[in-house]
Protein backbone atom coordinates (compact mmCIF):
# COMPACT_ATOMS: atom_id res chain seq x y z
CA UNK A 1 0.00 0.00 0.00
CA UNK A 2 1.47 3.42 -0.91
CA UNK A 3 2.70 5.26 2.18
CA UNK A 4 4.12 8.70 2.84
CA UNK A 5 7.30 8.29 0.72
CA UNK A 6 5.34 7.07 -2.33
CA UNK A 7 2.99 10.08 -2.16
CA UNK A 8 5.88 12.55 -1.87
CA UNK A 9 7.77 10.89 -4.72
CA UNK A 10 4.63 11.00 -6.86
CA UNK A 11 4.33 14.73 -6.21
CA UNK A 12 7.98 15.23 -7.13
CA UNK A 13 7.49 13.22 -10.31
CA UNK A 14 4.44 15.25 -11.41
CA UNK A 15 6.16 18.59 -10.78
CA UNK A 16 9.30 17.48 -12.61
CA UNK A 17 7.68 15.73 -15.59
CA UNK A 18 4.71 18.07 -16.08
CA UNK A 19 6.16 21.43 -15.05
CA UNK A 20 6.94 22.44 -18.65
CA UNK A 21 3.95 20.71 -20.27
CA UNK A 22 0.78 22.47 -21.42
CA UNK A 23 -2.45 20.54 -20.95
CA UNK A 24 -5.67 21.23 -22.86
CA UNK A 25 -9.31 20.16 -22.98
CA UNK A 26 -11.33 18.46 -20.29
CA UNK A 27 -10.40 15.78 -17.77
CA UNK A 28 -11.34 12.26 -18.83
CA UNK A 29 -12.73 9.84 -16.25
CA UNK A 30 -13.25 6.09 -16.56
CA UNK A 31 -16.68 4.62 -15.89
CA UNK A 32 -15.46 2.74 -12.80
CA UNK A 33 -13.26 5.41 -11.22
CA UNK A 34 -13.92 6.06 -7.52
CA UNK A 35 -14.26 9.79 -7.74
CA UNK A 36 -16.51 12.50 -9.22
CA UNK A 37 -16.36 14.04 -12.68
CA UNK A 38 -13.95 16.97 -12.78
CA UNK A 39 -15.76 20.10 -14.02
CA UNK A 40 -12.68 21.77 -15.46
CA UNK A 41 -11.92 22.62 -19.06
CA UNK A 42 -9.30 24.95 -20.49
CA UNK A 43 -7.47 25.48 -23.78
CA UNK A 44 -4.17 25.76 -21.93
CA UNK A 45 -3.48 24.86 -18.31
CA UNK A 46 -0.72 23.53 -16.10
CA UNK A 47 -0.60 20.94 -13.31
CA UNK A 48 1.26 21.07 -10.00
CA UNK A 49 1.25 18.70 -6.99
CA UNK A 50 1.93 18.70 -3.27
CA UNK A 51 1.79 15.75 -0.85
CA UNK A 52 0.85 15.59 2.83
CA UNK A 53 0.96 12.29 4.68
CA UNK A 54 -1.06 9.77 2.66
CA UNK A 55 -2.78 12.39 0.47
CA UNK A 56 -1.72 14.21 -2.68
CA UNK A 57 -3.26 17.41 -4.03
CA UNK A 58 -3.27 18.33 -7.73
CA UNK A 59 -3.91 21.90 -8.80
CA UNK A 60 -5.11 22.63 -12.37
CA UNK A 61 -4.40 26.28 -13.25
CA UNK A 62 -5.21 28.04 -16.53
CA UNK A 63 -2.14 29.66 -18.08
CA UNK A 64 -4.22 32.78 -18.74
CA UNK A 65 -6.11 33.34 -15.48
CA UNK A 66 -8.07 36.25 -16.95
CA UNK A 67 -9.49 34.25 -19.86
CA UNK A 68 -9.54 30.77 -18.34
CA UNK A 69 -11.60 29.13 -15.58
CA UNK A 70 -10.64 29.39 -11.90
CA UNK A 71 -8.11 26.92 -10.57
CA UNK A 72 -9.40 23.46 -9.72
CA UNK A 73 -7.95 21.36 -6.85
CA UNK A 74 -8.26 17.61 -6.45
CA UNK A 75 -7.11 15.61 -3.42
CA UNK A 76 -6.12 11.99 -4.08
CA UNK A 77 -5.84 8.97 -1.84
CA UNK A 78 -3.83 6.15 -3.43
CA UNK A 79 -5.53 3.24 -1.66
CA UNK A 80 -3.70 -0.07 -2.22
CA UNK A 81 -2.23 0.42 -5.68
CA UNK A 82 -2.64 4.02 -6.89
CA UNK A 83 0.08 5.86 -8.84
CA UNK A 84 0.58 8.52 -11.54
CA UNK A 85 2.08 7.81 -14.96
CA UNK A 86 2.85 9.95 -18.00
CA UNK A 87 2.44 8.06 -21.28
CA UNK A 88 1.35 8.52 -24.92
CA UNK A 89 -2.39 9.10 -25.16
CA UNK A 90 -2.63 6.31 -27.75
CA UNK A 91 -1.04 3.81 -25.31
CA UNK A 92 -3.01 4.30 -22.11
CA UNK A 93 -2.29 1.75 -19.38
CA UNK A 94 -5.05 -0.41 -18.01
CA UNK A 95 -6.98 0.98 -15.04
CA UNK A 96 -6.22 4.62 -15.94
CA UNK A 97 -9.22 6.09 -14.11
CA UNK A 98 -8.43 9.80 -14.54
CA UNK A 99 -6.58 11.29 -17.53
CA UNK A 100 -5.19 14.79 -18.23
CA UNK A 101 -4.23 15.28 -21.92
CA UNK A 102 -1.43 17.52 -23.17
CA UNK A 103 -1.79 19.99 -26.05
CA UNK A 104 1.22 18.66 -27.99
CA UNK A 105 0.95 16.41 -31.05
CA UNK A 106 0.80 13.50 -30.59
CA UNK A 107 -0.68 14.13 -27.13
CA UNK A 108 0.44 12.52 -23.92
CA UNK A 109 -1.65 11.77 -20.85
CA UNK A 110 -0.97 12.11 -17.14
CA UNK A 111 -2.95 9.18 -15.71
CA UNK A 112 -4.06 8.20 -12.25
CA UNK A 113 -3.68 4.41 -12.43
CA UNK A 114 -5.24 2.19 -9.78
CA UNK A 115 -5.63 -1.54 -10.62
CA UNK A 116 -7.32 -2.50 -7.35
CA UNK A 117 -9.63 0.54 -7.29
CA UNK A 118 -9.24 1.39 -3.59
CA UNK A 119 -7.87 4.82 -4.48
CA UNK A 120 -10.13 7.85 -4.86
CA UNK A 121 -10.21 11.60 -5.40
CA UNK A 122 -12.45 14.45 -4.34
CA UNK A 123 -12.87 18.05 -5.47
CA UNK A 124 -11.47 20.92 -3.41
CA UNK A 125 -8.18 21.73 -1.71
CA UNK A 126 -9.01 20.60 1.84
CA UNK A 127 -7.05 17.81 3.44
CA UNK A 128 -9.00 15.24 5.43
CA UNK A 129 -9.70 16.91 8.78
CA UNK A 130 -9.24 13.70 10.80
CA UNK A 131 -5.62 13.37 9.64
CA UNK A 132 -2.85 14.84 11.80
CA UNK A 133 0.29 16.70 10.70
CA UNK A 134 2.51 14.96 8.14
CA UNK A 135 5.47 13.04 9.58
CA UNK A 136 7.70 14.33 6.75
CA UNK A 137 6.70 17.90 5.89
CA UNK A 138 5.32 18.93 9.31
CA UNK A 139 7.60 17.10 11.70
CA UNK A 140 7.59 19.53 14.64
CA UNK A 141 3.79 19.85 14.61
CA UNK A 142 3.54 16.04 14.31
CA UNK A 143 5.77 15.54 17.37
CA UNK A 144 3.86 18.02 19.50
CA UNK A 145 0.51 16.54 18.44
CA UNK A 146 1.55 13.11 19.71
CA UNK A 147 3.18 14.12 23.00
CA UNK A 148 0.39 16.47 24.11
CA UNK A 149 -2.34 13.85 23.49
CA UNK A 150 -0.91 10.82 25.30
CA UNK A 151 -3.99 10.71 27.56
CA UNK A 152 -6.11 9.78 24.53
CA UNK A 153 -7.54 6.27 24.74
CA UNK A 154 -5.95 5.53 21.35
CA UNK A 155 -2.61 5.12 23.16
CA UNK A 156 -3.98 2.23 25.26
CA UNK A 157 -3.37 0.00 22.24
CA UNK A 158 -0.10 -1.70 21.20
CA UNK A 159 2.44 0.62 19.63
CA UNK A 160 2.30 -1.26 16.31
CA UNK A 161 -1.43 -0.50 16.00
CA UNK A 162 -1.13 3.14 17.10
CA UNK A 163 1.51 3.78 14.43
CA UNK A 164 -1.21 3.19 11.82
CA UNK A 165 -3.53 5.78 13.40
CA UNK A 166 -3.49 8.62 10.86
CA UNK A 167 -4.82 11.09 13.42
CA UNK A 168 -1.38 11.02 15.04
CA UNK A 169 0.94 9.30 12.53
CA UNK A 170 -0.18 10.67 9.17
CA UNK A 171 1.87 8.91 6.51
CA UNK A 172 3.05 5.83 8.43
CA UNK A 173 1.96 2.48 7.00
CA UNK A 174 2.72 -1.19 7.34
CA UNK A 175 6.32 -1.37 6.10
CA UNK A 176 7.38 1.88 7.82
CA UNK A 177 6.11 0.80 11.25
CA UNK A 178 8.01 -2.49 10.98
CA UNK A 179 11.25 -0.74 10.01
CA UNK A 180 10.94 1.91 12.75
CA UNK A 181 10.22 -0.54 15.58
CA UNK A 182 12.92 -2.93 14.38
CA UNK A 183 15.64 -0.26 14.46
CA UNK A 184 14.77 0.68 18.04
CA UNK A 185 14.29 -2.97 19.15
CA UNK A 186 10.83 -2.11 20.49
CA UNK A 187 8.44 -5.09 20.77
CA UNK A 188 5.51 -4.35 18.46
CA UNK A 189 2.89 -5.28 21.09
CA UNK A 190 4.26 -3.05 23.84
CA UNK A 191 1.69 -0.54 25.13
CA UNK A 192 1.97 2.69 23.11
CA UNK A 193 1.63 5.01 26.09
CA UNK A 194 4.45 3.23 27.92
CA UNK A 195 6.79 3.76 24.95
CA UNK A 196 5.85 7.39 24.26
CA UNK A 197 5.67 8.64 27.86
CA UNK A 198 9.30 7.62 28.24
CA UNK A 199 10.14 9.94 25.32
CA UNK A 200 8.30 12.80 27.00
CA UNK A 201 10.23 12.31 30.23
CA UNK A 202 13.56 12.09 28.41
CA UNK A 203 12.85 15.32 26.57
CA UNK A 204 11.98 17.16 29.78
CA UNK A 205 15.13 15.91 31.52
CA UNK A 206 17.26 16.93 28.55
CA UNK A 207 15.94 20.49 28.75
CA UNK A 208 16.53 20.70 32.52
CA UNK A 209 20.14 19.48 32.30
CA UNK A 210 21.28 21.87 29.62
CA UNK A 211 18.76 24.51 28.51
CA UNK A 212 21.51 26.40 26.66
CA UNK A 213 21.90 23.75 23.93
CA UNK A 214 21.79 25.30 20.49
CA UNK A 215 19.49 23.96 17.78
CA UNK A 216 22.40 22.47 15.84
CA UNK A 217 23.61 20.56 18.92
CA UNK A 218 20.11 19.30 19.60
CA UNK A 219 19.83 18.05 16.01
CA UNK A 220 23.21 16.33 16.29
CA UNK A 221 22.22 14.59 19.53
CA UNK A 222 18.95 13.41 18.01
CA UNK A 223 20.70 12.08 14.94
CA UNK A 224 23.09 10.10 17.10
CA UNK A 225 20.34 8.72 19.37
CA UNK A 226 17.03 9.02 17.52
CA UNK A 227 13.80 8.21 19.32
CA UNK A 228 10.65 6.70 17.86
CA UNK A 229 9.12 10.01 16.74
CA UNK A 230 12.34 11.08 15.07
CA UNK A 231 12.53 7.81 13.17
CA UNK A 232 8.95 8.38 12.00
CA UNK A 233 10.45 11.34 10.13
CA UNK A 234 13.92 10.11 9.18
CA UNK A 235 13.02 6.61 7.90
CA UNK A 236 10.53 7.92 5.28
CA UNK A 237 13.11 10.56 4.33
CA UNK A 238 15.62 7.78 3.62
CA UNK A 239 13.26 6.42 0.96
CA UNK A 240 12.56 9.87 -0.51
CA UNK A 241 16.17 11.11 -0.56
CA UNK A 242 17.99 7.89 -1.47
CA UNK A 243 20.73 8.27 -4.09
CA UNK A 244 19.55 5.09 -5.81
CA UNK A 245 15.86 5.66 -6.31
CA UNK A 246 14.14 3.08 -4.14
CA UNK A 247 10.63 3.69 -5.49
CA UNK A 248 10.38 4.84 -9.10
CA UNK A 249 7.00 6.42 -9.99
CA UNK A 250 7.69 5.82 -13.69
CA UNK A 251 8.37 2.11 -13.08
CA UNK A 252 6.24 1.16 -10.07
CA UNK A 253 6.74 -2.57 -10.66
CA UNK A 254 10.50 -2.37 -10.08
CA UNK A 255 11.07 -3.01 -6.37
CA UNK A 256 14.58 -4.46 -6.39
CA UNK A 257 16.31 -1.44 -4.76
CA UNK A 258 13.48 -1.06 -2.26
CA UNK A 259 13.69 -4.73 -1.23
CA UNK A 260 17.43 -4.35 -0.64
CA UNK A 261 16.77 -1.33 1.59
CA UNK A 262 14.29 -3.16 3.85
CA UNK A 263 15.75 -4.52 7.08
CA UNK A 264 12.69 -6.14 8.67
CA UNK A 265 9.52 -6.02 6.54
CA UNK A 266 9.14 -9.31 4.61
CA UNK A 267 12.82 -10.07 5.29
CA UNK A 268 13.66 -13.81 5.59
CA UNK A 269 14.16 -14.89 9.20
CA UNK A 270 11.85 -12.23 10.67
CA UNK A 271 8.72 -13.15 12.61
CA UNK A 272 5.19 -11.94 11.93
CA UNK A 273 1.83 -11.73 13.68
CA UNK A 274 -1.55 -10.28 12.79
CA UNK A 275 -2.63 -7.32 14.90
CA UNK A 276 -6.23 -6.73 15.99
CA UNK A 277 -7.05 -4.91 12.77
CA UNK A 278 -5.89 -7.89 10.68
CA UNK A 279 -2.68 -6.28 9.42
CA UNK A 280 0.57 -8.26 9.54
CA UNK A 281 3.39 -6.79 11.63
CA UNK A 282 6.97 -8.00 11.06
CA UNK A 283 9.46 -7.99 13.94
CA UNK A 284 12.43 -9.70 15.56
CA UNK A 285 12.48 -11.14 19.06
CA UNK A 286 9.58 -11.15 21.50
CA UNK A 287 6.26 -9.69 20.32
CA UNK A 288 5.44 -7.96 23.64
CA UNK A 289 2.89 -8.29 26.46
CA UNK A 290 -0.14 -7.23 24.39
CA UNK A 291 0.35 -9.81 21.63
CA UNK A 292 -2.91 -11.44 20.46
CA UNK A 293 -3.63 -14.70 22.27
CA UNK A 294 -3.91 -17.90 20.29
CA UNK A 295 -1.37 -16.86 17.65
CA UNK A 296 2.12 -18.14 17.17
CA UNK A 297 4.70 -15.94 15.43
CA UNK A 298 5.42 -17.13 11.91
CA UNK A 299 8.87 -16.77 10.43
CA UNK A 300 9.61 -15.82 6.87
CA UNK A 301 11.56 -18.69 5.24
CA UNK A 302 15.27 -18.06 4.91
CA UNK A 303 16.69 -18.13 1.39
CA UNK A 304 18.93 -21.10 0.66
CA UNK A 305 22.27 -20.51 -1.00
CA UNK A 306 22.62 -21.97 -4.52
CA UNK A 307 25.32 -24.46 -3.53
CA UNK A 308 23.15 -25.91 -0.75
CA UNK A 309 20.06 -26.16 -2.86
CA UNK A 310 18.88 -29.76 -2.92
CA UNK A 311 18.47 -31.50 -6.20
CA UNK A 312 14.84 -32.16 -7.07
CA UNK A 313 13.92 -35.77 -6.43
CA UNK A 314 12.80 -37.89 -9.33
CA UNK A 315 9.13 -38.78 -9.02
CA UNK A 316 8.72 -42.31 -7.68
CA UNK A 317 6.79 -44.67 -9.95
CA UNK A 318 3.22 -45.18 -8.92
CA UNK A 319 2.66 -48.76 -7.69
CA UNK A 320 -0.64 -50.30 -8.70
CA UNK A 321 -1.96 -53.82 -8.09
CA UNK A 322 -1.18 -56.23 -10.87
CA UNK A 323 -4.04 -56.53 -13.30
CA UNK A 324 -4.86 -59.66 -15.29
CA UNK A 325 -2.96 -59.98 -18.52
CA UNK A 326 -6.08 -59.73 -20.64
CA UNK A 327 -7.22 -56.55 -18.85
CA UNK A 328 -3.80 -54.95 -19.24
CA UNK A 329 -3.77 -55.73 -22.92
CA UNK A 330 -7.28 -54.34 -23.31
CA UNK A 331 -6.34 -51.12 -21.57
CA UNK A 332 -3.46 -50.58 -23.96
CA UNK A 333 -5.72 -50.80 -27.02
CA UNK A 334 -8.35 -48.43 -28.28
CA UNK A 335 -11.97 -49.32 -27.42
CA UNK A 336 -12.80 -50.18 -31.04
CA UNK A 337 -9.99 -52.78 -31.30
CA UNK A 338 -10.97 -54.29 -27.95
CA UNK A 339 -14.56 -54.68 -29.09
CA UNK A 340 -13.51 -56.35 -32.35
CA UNK A 341 -11.16 -58.69 -30.49
CA UNK A 342 -13.94 -59.68 -28.07
CA UNK A 343 -16.30 -60.44 -30.94
CA UNK A 344 -13.65 -62.64 -32.64
CA UNK A 345 -13.07 -64.47 -29.35
CA UNK A 346 -16.78 -65.19 -28.90
CA UNK A 347 -17.07 -66.51 -32.47
CA UNK A 348 -14.04 -68.75 -31.90
CA UNK A 349 -15.45 -70.17 -28.65
CA UNK A 350 -18.75 -70.91 -30.37
CA UNK A 351 -16.95 -72.77 -33.13
CA UNK A 352 -14.99 -74.82 -30.57
CA UNK A 353 -18.20 -75.76 -28.76
CA UNK A 354 -19.76 -76.93 -31.99
CA UNK A 355 -16.65 -78.91 -32.83
CA UNK A 356 -16.69 -80.60 -29.38
CA UNK A 357 -13.19 -79.35 -28.46
CA UNK A 358 -12.49 -77.97 -25.00
CA UNK A 359 -12.19 -74.17 -24.98
CA UNK A 360 -8.76 -72.75 -24.42
CA UNK A 361 -8.13 -71.21 -21.04
CA UNK A 362 -11.25 -72.64 -19.41
CA UNK A 363 -9.90 -76.05 -18.31
CA UNK A 364 -7.05 -74.48 -16.29
CA UNK A 365 -7.49 -75.18 -12.59
CA UNK A 366 -10.47 -77.53 -13.06
CA UNK A 367 -10.50 -81.10 -11.77
CA UNK A 368 -10.44 -83.64 -14.52
CA UNK A 369 -13.66 -85.64 -14.75
CA UNK A 370 -13.78 -88.98 -16.50
CA UNK A 371 -16.16 -89.05 -19.44
CA UNK A 372 -19.51 -90.71 -18.79
CA UNK A 373 -20.44 -93.65 -21.00
CA UNK A 374 -22.52 -92.65 -23.92
CA UNK A 375 -26.21 -93.19 -23.32
CA UNK A 376 -28.68 -94.09 -25.99
CA UNK A 377 -30.35 -91.12 -27.59
CA UNK A 378 -33.69 -90.23 -25.93
CA UNK A 379 -36.59 -89.64 -28.32
CA UNK A 380 -37.81 -86.06 -28.57
CA UNK A 381 -41.37 -86.94 -27.42
CA UNK A 382 -40.02 -88.47 -24.19
CA UNK A 383 -37.92 -85.38 -23.45
CA UNK A 384 -41.01 -83.19 -23.85
CA UNK A 385 -43.08 -85.31 -21.42
CA UNK A 386 -40.26 -85.17 -18.82
CA UNK A 387 -40.16 -81.38 -18.95
CA UNK A 388 -43.95 -81.10 -18.67
CA UNK A 389 -44.13 -83.40 -15.63
CA UNK A 390 -41.26 -81.55 -13.94
CA UNK A 391 -43.18 -78.28 -14.35
CA UNK A 392 -46.37 -79.72 -12.94
CA UNK A 393 -44.48 -81.42 -10.10
CA UNK A 394 -46.56 -84.56 -10.43
CA UNK A 395 -45.16 -88.03 -10.81
CA UNK A 396 -41.76 -89.15 -11.92
CA UNK A 397 -40.42 -89.14 -15.37
CA UNK A 398 -41.10 -92.47 -17.16
CA UNK A 399 -38.13 -94.74 -17.33
CA UNK A 400 -36.45 -95.09 -20.64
Amino acid sequence: MPECPELHLAGRFINGACGALVFAGGVERSAVGRGPEVPFRSEAYGISAVARGKELRLTLSALDPAAGPPAQDLVFRFGMSGSFRLCPAAELPRHAHLRFLTRESPPRALCFVDPRRFGSWRLGDAWQPERGPCVVSEYQAFRENVLKNLEDRAFDKPICEVLLNQKYFNGIGNYLRAEILYRLKIPPFEKARTVLEALKEQEQERRKKDPSLTLSKKVKLRQENPDLLELCHSVPMEVIMAEKQLLDPEHPDNYSNFKNWLQCYLVPGMSSLRDRSGRTIWFQGEPGPMAPKGQRPRKAPCKKSPELKAEPEAPSPKVTPRAPKQRRRAAAKPPKEVKEEQEEKEVKEEQEEQAGRPRKGRARGRRTVSAAPASPEVPQSVRRSRRASARRGTGAAPAV
